[in-house]
């Protein structure tokens, strides 16, 4: 008895010794700068959205091995001890409901009729069987062909949620780019609106400007740190939005983003764009693989029109003491469905139709794709087109806001035109870095519409 606690308590000490296996998170280091690559690796890294899809593919890809498991041999071992009686009971015919541990017949050297007793004996049982597949017109085979094609529609699956956190990850990188840029802008405005009210209220008290001047320079200020005040609180948010996507909330440490809004002109065409599409797309994939499995299902199915071939072999010895008495068999076991009512009939009839439905929808997905790459190539020109114009109204307001402080400072302009150029300038500062943020997020969308940003992750 001590023996049996001791092992228990062993036992119990070696599962407490096992260390709980957590997925390793990545995080930021503190003043890290961090680039558009190292959010979305740590995205990819990070977010349970991605982690679940490709812990689910792991799930799918051991189906394969527990369906290919069946072409291996299946060996069973049984052993039981019954005390039971022994009253006999005749030539007695029933089915056995499966809980009752007697066989018909009676006792060897008995009376037919012998009275009950309740005396009991020792009842010994050990066995082992063995079955080994050989062949069954593709069941097995087609079953496990189907499991690897689910293995694959779950990677690719895997990879569409990958695309998407990238797609993610990208647009909000960039979101607190633009926050940041624009918050750079109303600093400075700021900074100029301050220096203008001091110079009105110098000129003022020196009696070189009216008292509008200071009353209109300090309405401008306000309304520079109000537009602060809101680019700030954006830049804290998009700064929110982008630690939620890295999975780094809510206790991630300052860093600093390194990255520039630029642009580049489009190279490519529609076509070449949707042609990659259709070699890289994840979700394109998917289907494909569900048609594979389609397929292999209707073999499957199909099976069941033939015969199954096992060869099986097992050994027993059973007896009431010892020594047991030892029994041997092998041989081959044939199995065939012979009518089941059509139900493999009609398996077959679902698994077809379940196959054109993915074919339907494989056709779908590709007028969706090309849509989604047309859409985003037009968006990409047309922030190319805005950013250009961007520019030159930016030139343009910054030529009129250093003329109409050269005439105030000369007394040949007022305060009004002076702060007139300033807002103008501000918002046309201020909508080119939208027009870089636009652009930039058509060039990512183009990406995801392509599946290209997938590859480019894998390349960092």
């Amino acid at each position: 008895m001590g023996s049996w606690i001791a092992s228990i308590m062993v036992g119990l000490a070696t599962l407490l010794a096992i260390p709980c296996i957590a997925p390793a998170f990545d995080n930021l280091q503190p003043g890290e700068r961090l680039t558009l690559g190292r959010a979305v690796e740590l995205t990819l890294r990070n977010h349970p959205r991605g982690l679940e899809m490709r812990s689910i593919a792991a799930a799918a890809h051991e189906r394969v091995g527990e369906a290919k498991s069946a072409l291996m041999p299946q060996v069973y071992g049984a052993a039981e001890y019954l005390r039971s009686t022994d009253n006999p009971i005749g030539n007695t015919t029933y089915l056995n409901p499966g809980f009752v541990p007697r066989i018909t017949g009676t006792l060897h050297g008995g009376a037919p009729e012998a009275g009950q007793s309740f005396s009991t004996t020792d009842n010994f049982l050990t066995g082992v069987g063995v079955q080994q597949y050989l062949f069954d017109f593709g069941r097995v085979r087609g079953r496990i062909e189907k499991r690897t094609a689910e293995a694959e529609a779950a990677t690719d699956v895997a990879k569409l949620a990958d695309l998407d956190l990238i797609y993610e990850a990208t647009q909000r990188y960039f979101a607190l780019l633009a926050a940041a840029q624009k918050e750079k802008v109303f600093e400075k405005a700021v900074l100029q609106r301050t220096e203008q009210e001091h110079a009105a209220q110098v000129k003022a008290a020196a009696s070189l400007t009216s008292g509008i001047d200071v009353l209109t320079a300090k309405a401008a200020l306000a309304r520079a740190r109000t537009n602060l005040l809101e680019a700030s609180n954006e830049k804290a948010v998009s700064r929110v939005a982008l630690d939620n996507t890295m999975a780094v909330s809510p206790n991630a440490p300052p860093y600093e983003v390194v990255d520039v809004l630029t642009y580049k002109p489009v190279a490519g065409d529609v076509q070449s764009y949707f042609q990659s599409a259709s070699k890289l797309r994840p979700d394109l994939q998917t289907l494909e693989a569900e048609a594979r499995a389609a397929g292999a299902q209707i073999t499957e199915v199909q099976s069941d029109f033939w015969p199954t071939f096992q060869a099986v072999a097992g050994y027993s010895a059973m007896g009431t003491g010892f020594p047991a008495s030892n029994n041997f068999n092998a041989g081959i076991a044939v199995t065939w469905p012979i009518f089941n009512g059509f139900l493999t009939e009609h398996e077959v009839a679902e698994a077809k139709a379940r196959r054109d439905a993915i074919r339907y929808s494989l056709a779908d997905l590709e007028l969706r794709i090309w849509l989604e790459v047309k859409t985003a190539f037009l968006e990409l020109q047309t922030g190319l087109q805005a950013i250009r114009q961007a520019e030159e109204t930016l030139a343009a307001s910054s030529g009129q806001l250093e003329l109409a402080d050269k005439r105030y400072n000369a007394g040949l302009g007022n305060i009004i035109e002076l702060t007139d150029a300033e807002r103008f300038y501000i918002q046309d500062d201020g909508a080119y870095v939208d027009a870089l943020y636009t652009y930039s997020v058509a060039k990512a969308k183009l990406e995801r519409a392509t599946g290209s940003s997938l590859s480019q992750a894998r390349d960092r």
